[in-house]
């Protein structure tokens, strides 16, 4: 859901398949007041306008809790908010149930199943990174393993598992996350995904070192990956 400031009037719009349609347009003297209302729903601070900010509202409709991630960018015109929904009864974190053919179910299950290295995900944006990383983490946690995740933002809290907030606002990066997670004694890692040189660094030293490290980039196919990880100044 996209609610964006114009001269005249608001612009509501749904992401619907893929494409953004607009549904509503309020007059723009109510926009700031529906940016606001948004922000204290989200516990964000309302009177900061010139910084982006990240929140969560949890509402429930029809019994069913619904999370909405929101994130606000300041532009000319006004503050831009953009919330997305996540629906964890919608979502099944069932690696099968994912559209893996048989052999491929069988080579990630393989993977997943030694007790170190480092297995990427990788896609666009909204290509089902995330959700194949839960349906892993759900496919191998036991009482036997320590499981530590570190996202920005936390997505969605799985059971029996620690999951970590990274938050730049309060100096807590996925780097220093990361070590502090390998103090804890940690069988497998999940880093929400890998943005720079010293995490990727961190990542892989984890796994070499007798740690599973599942994570996700920002790429268009897997072989691209590689590419990427030199880019970010990890060495070949």
């Amino acid at each position: 859901m996209h609610i964006e400031p114009d001269e005249h009037f608001s612009s509501v719009r749904f992401r619907i398949d893929g494409e953004l349609r607009e549904v509503l347009r309020p007059r723009q003297e109510f926009h700031p007041a529906i940016i606001s209302r948004i922000k204290v729903m989200a516990r964000m601070d309302i009177a900061e306008h010139r910084l982006p900010q990240d929140g969560r509202i949890c509402v429930v409709v029809d019994g069913r809790q619904i999370d909405l991630r929101v994130s606000t960018l300041p532009t000319v015109l006004g503050e831009k908010a953009v919330l997305r929904v996540l629906d964890r009864e919608s979502v099944t974190f069932e690696l099968s149930q994912l559209g893996f053919r048989e052999q491929q179910l069988a080579e990630v299950r393989q993977m997943l199943a030694k007790p170190y290295g480092l297995v990427l995900v990788t896609g666009p944006t909204g290509s089902g990174k995330t959700t194949t990383l839960y349906s892993a983490i759900e496919l191998i946690k036991s009482v036997k393993r320590n499981i530590v995740t570190v996202e920005d933002p936390v997505e969605y809290q799985l059971k029996r598992i620690n999951q970590v907030h990274a938050n730049t606002g309060t100096s807590l990066t996925f780097a220093r996350a990361l070590r502090s997670i390998l103090r804890q004694d940690p069988d497998v890692i999940m880093i929400g995904e890998i943005r720079d040189e010293e995490t990727a660094e961190i990542a892989i030293q984890a796994a070499l070192t007798g740690h599973l490290v599942l994570s996700t980039l920002h790429t268009n196919d897997a072989a691209s990956a590689v590419m990427r990880l030199v880019d970010m100044g990890v060495a070949p």
